[in-house]
Formats: structure tokens, C-alpha cells, sequence
């Protein structure tokens, strides 16, 4: 998880240079910056006009460019970004989608159980032509659609009873607006009673019913009661312009931020006074000031701080977020180091895409548990403070200049979708290429898997955890008593408590300490390794005999790597491993003992070379057998000592625990600490 975490962020930087190293080559291209000032009087009447439409401004009066121009200058400062913004929206050729309701229920859902949107329904009366035709209804459909109110068309065929409750005997046009300044609150239908049924009448009608809900100041002494006063808004934003109303986007992110945000309108068209506004730190018109606790931020002083409605949505969300803007924020980040599962994983593409289901899975169901609790958590009234300390480290985190530039960054990503695909499927592919030079650089064989070959060790892997729920037994033979009995099969689904053992690695058998068995004073330690060298010799060549003799055997027998006793063959079959680590336990290998001389019991072992934390005996519990010299022992974490090959096979055989005490072999234990003995000299 912490990989993927630094490849997303990893990822998230990529993204960073790589807008600066865009803005550097419209610079070294056009010679300006995105946030650099437009002067309007070098634009076109075509370009003034686009502004005034994203802004929301009505220009249908003003036939001369002198007065377009100055209402854009009273609207605000233009930047380049802003007007290469509006450009590419007007060329942009998108087809806005409508809501068609299907009756009241669909109405009541949508329209007046939203409370904070504006939506804007053209009603279709029984037998009668729209107020207004398809062609004026896609221009407004698109025109009102980049300020965020919604559309719809209610058919009263579809529902005549409640055309009828409603008053909806004609065809017409209804609005709905929140009608409190509360969250949550009621919904307020209009219903339009103009006689002109043009696009840019109707835009004035919703515009000015808009404008409404916002809070109107006109008079100096209006603002300083305004300013000084305290209530239950910790965050205000002020629009000081000399405007008839304020912009279509400002009174939309009114709605928008029902709650959160109070919107004051500050008409200063007819001020003679204007001492107190430089008294309170505002030296020009117009202007967009954000006053929180923290003290007073000018907006549009940093980059992407457009005015439109989607930049200035962005940066009031990041001031004053809702919980759902946090739960969607985790739950697109989440997903996408998800993703980067995709090309972390390595062999074949169906094994991708089944780990990439499994995390994706796993991911967004972890996610969904850790919310809940904290959804809890904020309902808490004790908890407010906390709150409250939250929402201020936003907003002083979000009114720096490297949050102006990730805003910025988020806004063109996110209009540019195609170029962030590409990107993040560039930065997976990178992944891919590094992680599969280093797998192959350890010698890692799944690189090279197929799907068939990947399917067919996934389903060796499923019935082995079914039928045999411990690890591989590739280093020891295992005859499996399905093949001799199948009833044991039927006899073990009977019992579903036996499907439910732990699976255990066995890897950790490697780490047991191994040594020899050893005596005082019977052999030096160069005639012990010439014995040693002797007798395998001998054994080899004994070995080659049998061999020989069973060459003629069939493949059935191949597996039986062992013989009972008492049959005249080698209990070990030549051209295996050696018996140490292949005789089973109770069964003495012959090989053994002519390895390895006898332990008589008159002789001291060598206790020195056993590791200082294991018990001292001189006999196997699971054979029953004496340890004699030069034999291979184990030892396990709780100070029991055992044939290497008996001990093997037992924790092989699935039974993770000593023989003598059933302590769990692959679990550390208080070393045991043996009493110092008398000192004595040794035998000769």
C-alpha cells in the first residue's frame, strides 16, 4: 500500500512540472503568463461579449463596443487564462443534456427536493406548443448550463392530475430557487410572466431572481454595521463593483454555498464617500474580497482565481469544504493508487486484472468501513472545536500560493481529461517497465508467465488449500492418502472443521539450527571427516548397484522413495537426496548407520557444539532412537533436539508444533540457559 502511495504521489509531482512546463512554453510562445491582466481595449467585440456571457452579464442593450468594454471593466479584472478559457468554451460545440420528467414523483425528487441548485423547467400543457421553441430552448439549455442550473422539460400527458393541482393550465416556464439562506431549506417556485420570450429576457429574469437571495449594501453606513458585525457565517466574500446586480456566476455560487458562504453584494455606482472602504484595506473597484477570522484575502491575486463559475467554485470548496467533498476527494485518490496495482503486478494479464478487481475491492470496502465511524464522529457536539480548528487550517493552507497553483493545475487537468489519461497511463507503463527489469534482475519466474500457465498454478494452489491447507511439498516426497482411499475425501466434507486449519509457511524450517552430533575424545576431527568421506564412498557405490538392479522398474514406482523394512533393499532408493533428509520417522536408514558410527552410552557428548539454548539429550522422541556420531540434528525454538530428517517430515507433514511439549515451532521461546558445570578436565 505505502508503494502505490508513493507512486501516486510520485505521479501527482509529474503532473506539477508538467504544467509549469507548459505555462513556460505558451510564455516562450505568446510571450504572457496565464495570470497576466488583459487589457479590454485591445480586445474585439466578439471577445468582450464572450466575457460577458461566462461571466453572466446582459449585454443585449449595449450595441457599442465602448459600453461592453466598460461593463467588462466593472465586472472585473480580466486575465489571459480567463479569456482563453471563455474562448475554447464558446468554440467547443458540446450538446447540453435536458431532464425529461416522467410525473410528480421524478418532479418532486429532482426539483423540489433539491435544495441547493436552481433548476429551470419548461412545463408543456395538454394539447398546447411549448412557450418556447426546440432552437430557443437549446440556447438557453446551453447558456444557463455553465452557471450551474439545471433543465428539464414536464409533459402534463405524463401527469394530468398534477398539471391540473398545480395550476399548469397553459404551457410556461417555472424556476426554482431555495428560499431561505439556510441549508436545506424550502424550494420556491416561480412561474415566468414576461411577454417577450427571447433567450436573453428570460436569462434576465432568472438572473434577477437570483440576484435576490444575495444580500445588497448601498450605503457606507450600511457597510461598516455589515463589516462589524458577527453571526453564524465565519466566511464571507464581498463583491465591491458599481454594477445594476451582481454577476450570474456570483449569484449562482450563492445558491451553490447555501450555508456555508454568505455573498454581499457592495453597490458603490453612487457613493460620494468612500473613506471607510479604505479605512477596511479596499483600494480599487471592482473587487472580490474573501473576509474570514484569519483577516481579509483579495480574490483573483493568484493564479486560476478567474471569475467564473467554476474557478471560484474550486476555491470556495477548498475553504469550506462539505464532508462529501472530503468522501469524494479519498474516494478518487484511493482508486487511483488502486489502479497502479494494474502495472505494479507482474505476469500475465489475467492475473493483473484479477489482483487489480481484488484491490480495487478491497480498497473502496476499507474506505467505506473508515468513514463510518467517522461520519459518527462529527455528529458529536463536544466535537466542534475540533471542527472549527479544521476548517481553519484549510483556510490558511488554501490561500497560499502553492494551493493557488494546484487549483489551477486540478481546472486544466480535469478540462483536458484525455491529456491526464495519457499521462497516468504513461507513469503505469514506466512502473511496469522498472518493476519488470527488477524482477528479472532477481531471477523471478512469474515475469514470463502466461495465462494458461498462471490459471494452472492458481487452480494447483486452490485444490492444494482445499484438500492439503499447508505449504508446497516440494522438498519432500508426499504420498497423499486420496489416491489410495477416496472415501477419505467424502469423510473429511463431513466435517467442516477440518477445512479450517491455518495455512503456514514452511519456510521458516530453514532457519532451525542444524548441527552435528558429536563425542569427546573418540576421534580427531580429520579421521572423523576420512570416515565420513569412507563410508559415503561406499554407500555411492552400494548405491550404484541398486540402481542398476532397478533400472527395469516401472514409472509407477518411481515416487516410492522409500522401502519397509525387512523386504533385503536399502531402506533409501540410490539417485535421491540423502537419507538425512529423506528417511521417514521410526524407520532406521541402513545408510545411516554405516555413515555414522555408533553411540554407545558410556561415551560424554560433545555439548559445546550444541547452541547454548537447547536441552541436552541423546535420544529422538519421534524415532526412538539414540543420536549417534556424525548424525544431523534439529533443534526448535523451545530447546527440544531431534533427528534433522525425523524432525523434518513431522513439521512437513503439516504438524506445526515440538513432539514433546507442542509449543508452535515457528514461535520464539525464552532461550533456556543451562547451569555451568563443575570444571573437570577433559578425557584423553
Amino acid at each position: 500500500m505505502w508503494l502505490k502511495l508513493c507512486f501516486l504521489l510520485l505521479y501527482f509531482l509529474v503532473l506539477f512540472v508538467l504544467a509549469r512546463v507548459f505555462e513556460a512554453v505558451v510564455w516562450y510562445e505568446t510571450g504572457f503568463f496565464a495570470t497576466q491582466l488583459v487589457d479590454p481595449v485591445a480586445l474585439s467585440f466578439r471577445k468582450l461579449r464572450t466575457i460577458l456571457e461566462c461571466r453572466g452579464l446582459g449585454h443585449s442593450g449595449l450595441p457599442e463596443k465602448k459600453d461592453v468594454r466598460e461593463l467588462v471593466e466593472k465586472s472585473g479584472d480580466l486575465m489571459e487564462g480567463e479569456l482563453y478559457s471563455a474562448l475554447k468554451e464558446e468554440e467547443a460545440s458540446e450538446s447540453v443534456s435536458s431532464t425529461n420528467f416522467s410525473g410528480e414523483m421524478h418532479f418532486y425528487e429532482l426539483v423540489e427536493d433539491t435544495k441547493d441548485g436552481i433548476w429551470l423547467v419548461q412545463v408543456i400543457a395538454n394539447d398546447r406548443s411549448p412557450l418556447v421553441g426546440k432552437v430557443h430552448w437549446e440556447k438557453m439549455v446551453k447558456k444557463v448550463s455553465r452557471f450551474g442550473i439545471r433543465t428539464g422539460t414536464f409533459n402534463c400527458s405524463s401527469d394530468p392530475r398534477y398539471c391540473r393541482r398545480r395550476g399548469w393550465l397553459k404551457s410556461t416556464l417555472i424556476m426554482s430557487v431555495p428560499q431561505t439562506s439556510t441549508s436545506k431549506g424550502k424550494v420556491m417556485l416561480k412561474e415566468y410572466s414576461g411577454r417577450r420570450i427571447e433567450v436573453e429576457h428570460i436569462f434576465k429574469w432568472i438572473t434577477a431572481h437570483a440576484a435576490s437571495r444575495i444580500k445588497t449594501i448601498y450605503s457606507s453606513e450600511h457597510l461598516r454595521e455589515e463589516w462589524n458585525r458577527s453571526d453564524q457565517y465565519r466566511v464571507k466574500i464581498y463583491l465591491f463593483a458599481s454594477l445594476d446586480q451582481p454577476p450570474a456566476f456570483f449569484s449562482a455560487l450563492s445558491v451553490k454555498f447555501t450555508g456555508r458562504v454568505e455573498f454581499i453584494f457592495v453597490n458603490v455606482e453612487n457613493w460620494d464617500n468612500k473613506s471607510y472602504m479604505e479605512e477596511i484595506g479596499i483600494s480599487k473597484t471592482p473587487s472580490y474580497i474573501l473576509r474570514t477570522p484569519e483577516g481579509i484575502y483579495r480574490y483573483g491575486s493568484n493564479a486560476g482565481e478567474f471569475l467564473s463559475l467554476r474557478a471560484m467554485d474550486s476555491f470556495l470548496r477548498s475553504l469550506q469544504p462539505e464532508v462529501n467533498d472530503l468522501f469524494v476527494l479519498s474516494l478518487v485518490l484511493v482508486n487511483l493508487m488502486a489502479w497502479m496495482d494494474l502495472f505494479i503486478t507482474q505476469g500475465a494479464t489475467i492475473k493483473r486484472f484479477v489482483v487489480l478487481i481484488s484491490t480495487l475491492g478491497t480498497y473502496n470496502s476499507l474506505l467505506i468501513i473508515s468513514w463510518l465511524p467517522v461520519l459518527g464522529f462529527l455528529q458529536l457536539p463536544y466535537l466542534d472545536s475540533f471542527y472549527e480548528y479544521s476548517l481553519k487550517l484549510f483556510r490558511y493552507s488554501n490561500t497560499t500560493t502553492l494551493a493557488s497553483w494546484v487549483r489551477a493545475d486540478w481546472m486544466f487537468y480535469s478540462s483536458h481529461p484525455a491529456l491526464f489519461l495519457s499521462t497516468y497511463l504513461g507513469h503505469g507503463l514506466l512502473i511496469d517497465y522498472f518493476e519488470k527489469k527488477r524482477r528479472r534482475n532477481n531471477n523471478n519466474d512469474e515475469v514470463n508467465a502466461n495465462n494458461l500457465e498462471w490459471l494452472s498454478s492458481l487452480w494447483d494452489w486452490y485444490t492444494s488449500y482445499l484438500f492439503h491447507p499447508i505449504a508446497s511439498f516440494q522438498h519432500f516426497p508426499f504420498d497423499s492418502d486420496w489416491d489410495e482411499d477416496p472415501d477419505l475425501f467424502l469423510e473429511r466434507l463431513a466435517f467442516p472443521d477440518l477445512w479450517l486449519h491455518p495455512l503456514i509457511p514452511t519456510d521458516y524450517i530453514k532457519n532451525l539450527p542444524v548441527w552435528r552430533f558429536k563425542c569427546l575424545g573418540v576421534h580427531s576431527d580429520e579421521e572423523t571427516l576420512e570416515t565420513l568421506q569412507d563410508s559415503e564412498s561406499d554407500s555411492d557405490s552400494e548405491n550404484k548397484e541398486v540402481f542398476g538392479s532397478e533400472k527395469d522398474t516401472s514409472e509407477d514406482d518411481e515416487p516410492n522413495a522409500f522401502q519397509r523394512p525387512g523386504e533385503g533393499e536399502p531402506r533409501c532408493r540410490a539417485g535421491t537426496i540423502p537419507c538425512a533428509t529423506r528417511c521417514c520417522p521410526g524407520e532406521r536408514c541402513e545408510r545411516k548407520a554405516r555413515s555414522y558410527g555408533s553411540y554407545s552410552t558410556a561415551e560424554e557428548p560433545d555439548w559445546s557444539a550444541w547452541p547454548p539454548e537447547m536441552l541436552h539429550c541423546t535420544e529422538c522422541v519421534v524415532c526412538l532412537e539414540h543420536f549417534e556420531r556424525g548424525c544431523l540434528l534439529m533443534g526448535l525454538p523451545c530447546g527440544h533436539v531431534f533427528h534433522q530428517s525425523c524432525i523434518v517430515m513431522w513439521l512437513a507433514g503439516g504438524r506445526h508444533c515440538c513432539p514433546v511439549c507442542r509449543w508452535a515451532s515457528y514461535k520464539k521461546k525464552q532461550p533456556y540457559t543451562h547451569p555451568q558445570p563443575p570444571s573437570s578436565d577433559s578425557p584423553s
